[in-house]
Parts: C-alpha cells; sequence; structure tokens
C-alpha cells in the first residue's frame, strides 16, 4: 500500500469518492420519488430512463474528477517537488537557490518563506566567507610587523636591545587582544556568556565610568559630561553594561576631534532606560548606519586596527545588551555632524 502514501492517489480518491456518493445518493432519492410517484405501468420505463442518465452522468463526472485531480496534482505536486528539489540543492550548499512564486495564495506564501529562509542562509555565509577574511586580515598585520623584526634581527639590520624587543611585544599584545576579542564575540553569540542580572542604580555606575575614562578625554583636549536624573533602577548585568557603555564612550571619544563635546544622557520610555552617548565627532554616513554592527565593519576602510580598534567592539556590545533584554542602536545626521549611540536596558521596580 506504498502508493496510498502519495497525495496524487489520496486525491484521485477523494474525487471518487465524491463521484461515488453522488451516484448512490441520485439512485436512492430517484427509487424513493419513483415508488411515490410513478404509476405502475410506467414504472420500467422510468427506470431505465434514470438508469441510463445515471450511468452517462457517472461517466461524466468521473472524467471530470480526474480531469480536476490532475489539475490539482499539477497545481499542488509541481510546487511541492520543486522545494524538495531546492531543498536539497540548499543542503548540498547552492545556497542560491530560489523558488518561482506560483499563482495559488497559499503556495506562493510557502514560496516566498522558503526564498527569505534562502537569502538568510546565503547571508550567513557570506558572513562566513567574510568572517574567514576578515579574521586573516586582522592576523596579517601584526604577524607581518612580527616577522619583520625577527628578521631584522636575525640580517643584523636591528639591534637586539630592549627597543626592538619591546616593539615585538606590542604586536604580541595585538595578536593576543584580537584572539580574546574573538573569543568573547563566538561565546556571545552562541550565548554563553554568564550574567548576572539584578536590579541596580545606573547613575553612580555611569559616574564611575565617565570618571575613569575623563583622562582619556582630557588627553583629546575633549569635554565630556553626564545629564542623568537621581536615580535610575535598571534590570541588567553591572559589569556587562560597564563594559558595553567603555566601549561606546570610548569610541565617542577616538573619533571625536579635538575641542569636541561628549554627553552622556539618561531618559526612560515605556518601561525602558535609554542611555544615549551623543559627540560632535566626524559622524557616520547613512548608508553604513545598517553595518555599524556587523563583525570587522568599519566606516572608514583605510583606519588601521591600531586606530579603529579590532572591529568587532559594537558586536560584542550589541549582542550583550540583547542577552540582557535591551538593545544598542545608532544614529547620525551625516558625515562631521557627530553621532548617537543609544543604550536601552529593562528598567527595574523598587
Amino acid at each position: 500500500m506504498a502508493f496510498w502514501r502519495q497525495l496524487r492517489w489520496r486525491m484521485v480518491a477523494a474525487q471518487m469518492l465524491v463521484v461515488v456518493v453522488g451516484v448512490v445518493t441520485l439512485i436512492s432519492v430517484a427509487e424513493w420519488l419513483a415508488a411515490r410517484s410513478v404509476a405502475p405501468e410506467l414504472l420500467p420505463g422510468f427506470q431505465a430512463a434514470v438508469t441510463t442518465a445515471l450511468v452517462v452522468a457517472a461517466l461524466a463526472a468521473t472524467g471530470a474528477a480526474l480531469a480536476a485531480s490532475l489539475l490539482l496534482m499539477r497545481e499542488i505536486l509541481r510546487p511541492l517537488n520543486q522545494l524538495a528539489s531546492s531543498s536539497r540543492r540548499i543542503a548540498a550548499g547552492h545556497y542560491g537557490e530560489r523558488l518561482a512564486v506560483p499563482g495559488s495564495n497559499e503556495l506562493a506564501d510557502v514560496a516566498r518563506s522558503f526564498n527569505q529562509m534562502a537569502a538568510a542562509l546565503e547571508h550567513v555565509e557570506q558572513q562566513r566567507v567574510t568572517l574567514i577574511g576578515d579574521v586573516a586580515h586582522e592576523l596579517r598585520t601584526p604577524l607581518a610587523g612580527l616577522e619583520g623584526y625577527l628578521e631584522g634581527l636575525i640580517d643584523g639590520v636591528l639591534p637586539g636591545d630592549p627597543e626592538s624587543f619591546s616593539a615585538m611585544q606590542h604586536e604580541v599584545r595585538r595578536l593576543r587582544h584580537l584572539v580574546e576579542d574573538l573569543q568573547t564575540l563566538s561565546r556571545v553569540e552562541a550565548g554563553q556568556t554568564p550574567l548576572n542580572l539584578e536590579p541596580f542604580d545606573m547613575v553612580p555606575l555611569l559616574e564611575r565610568v565617565v570618571a575613569q575614562l575623563k583622562p582619556q578625554a582630557l588627553a583629546h583636549v575633549l569635554r565630556i559630561g553626564a545629564e542623568s536624573p537621581a536615580s535610575l533602577l535598571v534590570h541588567a548585568d553591572q559589569d556587562r553594561v560597564a563594559q558595553i557603555l567603555v566601549n561606546l564612550i570610548g569610541n565617542a571619544i577616538r573619533y571625536t576631534p579635538e575641542n569636541g563635546c561628549i554627553t552622556i544622557h539618561l531618559t526612560t520610555h515605556d518601561n525602558q532606560a535609554h542611555i544615549g552617548v551623543s559627540d560632535t565627532g566626524i559622524g557616520i554616513p547613512a548608508e553604513a548606519l545598517p553595518y555599524l554592527f556587523e563583525r570587522f565593519y568599519r566606516v572608514d576602510l583605510s583606519r588601521s586596527r591600531t586606530s579603529g580598534g579590532s572591529g568587532i567592539g559594537l558586536t560584542i556590545a550589541r549582542h550583550l545588551a540583547w542577552a540582557m533584554g535591551g538593545d544598542i542602536t545608532a544614529a547620525s545626521p551625516g558625515p562631521g555632524q557627530g553621532s548617537t549611540f543609544t543604550l536601552t536596558l529593562p528598567m527595574a521596580h523598587p
């Protein structure tokens, strides 16, 4: 009975069942009416006429049912077969596979959902390939520096003094920091970062972070200040929130020219705490805003890792915010007009 598991035969059987039920019903009704309304001497002729009509109707209904079944099989089974074939191709790594959208609304919804899934998988695969290239590029610079110092020492071009070894140690530290950043990103994206979620006052934490980074801002000839209420309770991990703020404020310091200003402001909306970090820095082009939180993305491709960081700090920060039930968004009027990064966290109620 393996054939009965196939949808096409079930559709044909369903149509035939309708025909059989219709014919049996007509025969029963015709006999009942004949017994009550037809004279006995006319009954044989009436029965012969009804039988002929029922045979012709049954044959016509059977033909129509088979034709309808074939049309339905073509309308339903062909897209399903294409879906199965495309699924196998995607499983084999052909992420560019897409389905043609059929005319039926229901099957069109299935096809569009499949195409959206395929597009998402293709984007993930592109990110994976890009990540491999980006990691290789980030590792190449410090490794090339180390290789140059070692070759210089071997050839006697560079002296084996503390200055040379200090420069080599600096390159090793860059490598270690990059590996640590990648490890942190991997854990955060996998949801394996431990969090100590608890209610706490955001204001003292913000004041502590600002005091920690104020010398760095003053060294860049920047003004930095905070606008906050007397108290603001949030439900999050204090250490992770501090880590996010250090990243956001550190970026603002790095990308704001001398005599600029950095302002941190705390507000509330819809049971959410909003911590905004605004600067008067170099700004962000509109076309770059959707990609700011992607791994290794830099608005200015000419910036090196020394001046522009590892390129995954914002990615880590956003995933940490998501893990705590919040988010990070970015806004900028355009290049040269500064930018604002806003951390959103759930509020805690006393």
